[in-house]
């Protein structure tokens, strides 16, 4: 059965690119990002896991660590980070899990038979640190994937958990939220609210990014 949201992000135990790595334990209390490849040396994921390097900053700012699968051994994976530093003019400083047994790849529900029935294919869950899954993206293999997009839903999860808003559409960290339909009590929306809200219609009240730091404004 594949994952859903909310469900618990299975643990395991397997090799990689930095050693032994014990998914739970290697989380921590902050965020992960776990994505797959079909194989090593696939062009498109090369370039994936050079952005991926380069965004390390940005993914540390979210308390957010990334980590990558692919089927193929530690030695090989060893010899793709060299070109992919050398091809993507950056350092890979994430970990590449050795699915050898497919055993994260079961787990995950990685093997689509009517795409492919060894290979990976390219998913991507987003896990909180409660351990659940909060977004799951499969993509085709020939569409490399928007890590920007990533950072965006990453930074309205974070936002939403905090505040009872929810994210429109495009949403970009700073624009407008919607204050979720269940909060009624006015006292309250003042509260959380102090730059107040306008309603488009008694369902949608937008107001500004709640996350936002107002000093100085």
């Amino acid at each position: 059965m594949s994952l859903r949201l909310g469900d618990t992000a299975p643990d395991f135990e397997q090799e990689s690119s930095e050693g032994t790595i014990r998914f739970h334990e290697w989380l921590g209390d902050g965020w992960g990002v776990l994505f797959s490849h079909p194989a090593d040396f696939t062009p498109v994921c090369t370039t994936e896991l050079g952005l991926t390097a380069k965004l390390k900053d940005e993914f540390a700012k979210r308390n957010v660590k990334a980590i990558a699968l692919s089927v193929d051994a530690v030695d090989s994976h060893t010899q793709w980070i060299e070109d992919i530093n050398q091809t993507q003019g950056c350092t890979v400083n994430f970990p590449i899990i050795a699915d050898q047994d497919r055993k994260v790849s079961e787990l995950y529900d990685m093997i689509h038979p009517n795409s492919d029935s060894s290979l990976t294919v390219r998913s991507l869950f987003v896990i909180d640190p409660n351990k659940k899954v909060r977004l799951t993206i499969t993509y085709p293999a020939s569409t490399g994937r928007n890590f920007n997009e990533v950072l965006r839903v990453i930074d309205s999860l974070q936002m939403t958990d905090d505040h009872k808003v929810a994210t429109p559409g495009n949403w970009e960290k700073g624009g407008d939220v919607v204050i979720v339909p269940s909060l009624q009590d006015e006292d309250e929306i003042r509260k959380r609210f102090p730059k107040g809200y306008n309603a488009v219609r008694p369902y949608l009240r937008m107001t500004p990014d709640p996350s936002v730091n107002w000093g100085g404004e």
